[in-house]
């Protein structure tokens, strides 16, 4: 499975990261569906979630 980046809607306030609650910045889409992620644990979890994403939706450039 290759990720590429996806066409979708931005992320709002209101989407929280699946680990821990905080604003979500990255979604990936999975077959299984989305995971939402902050920044933080976007980047801890990257390698292992993006292998398997088809999607791969990072807004961390609007982390102010």
């Amino acid at each position: 499975m290759t990720a590429t980046v996806a066409e979708t809607r931005e992320l709002l306030v209101t989407d929280r990261c699946d680990a821990c609650g905080a604003q979500a910045y990255v979604r990936a889409t999975l077959s299984s569906g989305d995971l939402l992620f902050c920044g933080h644990h976007a980047r801890a979890n990257e390698e292992a979630v993006r292998s398997i994403a088809f999607e791969w939706d990072d807004q961390t450039d609007r982390i102010k």
